[in-house]
């Protein structure tokens, strides 16, 4: 999410963001505009932004919401020396709730605006290169991997060299290094600025130069969402993506009420586009071949194309 922040305020003819930034830029949104202050394009954005924990979106969500008022001051007084500051960012600095509410409402408006509909292609450019990796460890070893993770990277042991925008020494003194692939990063890997936080490396997933939309694709998913409704189309591809989802997932991956999405799973159940089955106290969600026909484009009794994944599989 901060990334892709960081694309709105790129190039409007990137070769992969400019079609997606030009839509994003047409919305009357606020948390845009907000989310922007706090992730400007260029220099510092506060690490407290990406705190690096697992799970889904609401966990993110609390992680940054959690933050410590000492650590707000400190990153939010970097980010004013820049020349970055409203007064709604004062509030935040002392950590009032009104203004931490404001910050995660604007969180999940701005996934659910901007980034639910994108997901399953953004996740399934993550899960191939999180299989490359793997193999490269697997067949290679470790320092195979790690020359192999960006051009700009070389192992020359006990150091991993990147280039960087400035110099910076980021010294384990035996932690881990925590490798994270992501669809936004852009150019060269980046890291966060304080060395006392968890050490991250994030380099860029998609070299394939695969767009959020393609071609046919955009038209079909625009007819998708006009015939089921947007939110709906965006449960449905969910569904594709992870082809296994309980409703509680799909709520907080696409920022809707846990009402809502069985509401929607529940419609789609009907007109037989998905299964559900219960599994102890859950109950999962998975397309139907009608529902993957439909996503797909195509007749429910064509055969997908030779050297066509399904939708939300990595190929």
């Amino acid at each position: 999410m901060l990334l892709s922040l960081h694309a709105l305020g790129g190039s409007p003819n990137h070769i992969v963001f400019g079609t997606w930034r030009a839509a994003a830029l047409t919305l009357s949104d606020p948390s845009v505009s907000l989310l922007r202050r706090l992730a400007p394009p260029r220099g510092y954005s506060p690490d407290f932004l990406t705190p690096g924990s697992g799970g889904d979106l609401e966990a993110a969500v609390d992680a940054v919401l959690s933050v410590g008022r000492r650590r707000l001051r400190s990153e939010l007084a970097l980010l004013a020396a820049r020349g970055h500051t409203a007064p709604w960012m004062r509030q935040l600095t002392e950590g009032e709730s009104e203004a931490m509410h404001r910050l995660g409402s604007a969180i999940r408006r701005y996934h659910e605006r901007l980034l639910a509909r994108p997901w399953p292609r953004i996740r399934k450019v993550i899960e191939e290169e999180r299989v490359l990796r793997a193999r490269d460890l697997l067949d290679a070893g470790v320092e195979h991997m790690l020359n192999s993770i960006h051009p700009t990277a070389r192992w020359e042991p006990p150091v991993l060299r990147v280039d960087y925008p400035v110099h910076q020494d980021m010294v384990l003194n035996g932690r881990g290094l925590l490798l994270i692939p992501s669809y936004f990063c852009w150019g060269r890997p980046i890291t966060l600025r304080d060395p006392e936080l968890n050490p991250v490396l994030v380099y860029p997933a998609n070299r394939g130069l695969r767009l959020l939309t393609e071609g046919a694709g955009t038209a079909q998913r625009a007819a998708l969402a006009r015939l089921l409704g947007r939110t709906r189309a965006a449960v449905l591809e969910e569904i594709a993506a992870s082809n296994d989802a309980t409703g509680g997932q799909l709520a907080r991956r696409l920022g809707i009420s846990a009402a809502s999405a069985s509401e929607h799973a529940a419609t789609m159940r009907d007109a037989n586009l998905i299964i559900s089955q219960r599994v102890a106290n859950s109950v999962r969600h998975s397309l139907s071949p009608l529902g993957q026909a439909l996503l797909e484009g195509r007749r429910p009794e064509e055969e997908p194309s030779v050297g066509q994944a399904p939708p939300g599989k990595a190929g």
